[in-house]
């Protein structure tokens, strides 16, 4: 029940998100500060904490670091491959008019994809922490509810940025939304235990790491130049902080 009721709150976050894109232009800084904050914050003050607690004792400290490394670089060269793919796309925009419409939409759906790809490694995220433990488990579903949010978000405006289907765009936002509930419900089927968890974990962490550090924060600085966009992520940190001490006490 409790899964079940997670995936409804990350549907409806991600769904919400897409729908109110336009209409709370003027305040996206604020959920993309915060997303920000929060995202870094479950990394440094929960994720990796756990990993080390399970896993330190059978690989070391070392080795739970450079998982958390290697989790960064993995997500890091993820986004450069669709980096890469997104500029040949733009190339072939300018290159070839008469195909414009088609790479526009071939751009659309690249993007569009990887985001819906990147929401179901969530809900796998948020499953495997509950595996963990139920502490563990509702700090990161908080996390990633938050980012659920500016994900909606980012799926509704890269679709009608490139392709202008406001229909193409809503089911985009569909197959975001419910995403992240394939991948909690994917983890019943599988258990990760103690060491081998910790690992998992600490691959995690090394993704909320880069998506903060390389991604929310930037876009929302470049966004939304202004101290307020900075205070929301400061204030992101110190809710997912006092999140976690409340869930140890």
């Amino acid at each position: 029940m409790l899964l079940l009721t997670l995936a409804i709150a990350a549907f409806c976050m991600t769904f919400a998100g897409g729908l109110l894109a336009l209409k709370l232009a003027a305040r996206m800084h604020w959920v993309l500060g915060f997303s920000a904050g929060a995202v870094v914050a479950v990394a440094f003050f929960d994720l990796l904490p756990e990993a080390l607690e399970l896993g330190a004792g059978t690989f070391g400290v070392t080795r739970v670091f450079a998982c958390a490394a290697a989790g960064f670089l993995v997500y890091l060269l993820f986004d450069r491959v669709m980096l890469s793919q997104g500029q040949r796309f733009r190339d072939q925009f300018t290159a070839a008019q008469p195909g414009a419409r088609e790479a526009a939409h071939g751009r659309a759906t690249l993007f569009a994809g990887s985001l819906s790809l990147h929401s179901f490694l969530d809900g796998i995220a948020i499953g495997l922490a509950f595996q963990a433990s139920t502490a563990v488990g509702a700090v990161v579903a908080i996390a990633v509810l938050t980012h659920d949010f500016s994900d909606g978000i980012n799926t509704m405006n890269v679709v009608l940025r490139n392709d202008s289907n406001r229909r193409r765009a809503l089911q985009w936002l569909l197959a975001d939304a419910i995403a992240p509930g394939l991948g909690i419900f994917s983890t019943l089927f599988f258990r990760v235990q103690g060491d081998a968890l910790g690992i998992i974990l600490a691959l995690f962490s090394g993704f909320f790491l880069y998506i903060g550090a390389s991604d929310l924060i930037p876009e929302s600085h470049r966004a939304f130049p202004r101290a307020l966009t900075t205070l929301m992520t400061l204030l992101g940190i110190a809710v997912l902080y006092a999140a976690v001490t409340l869930a140890q006490v």
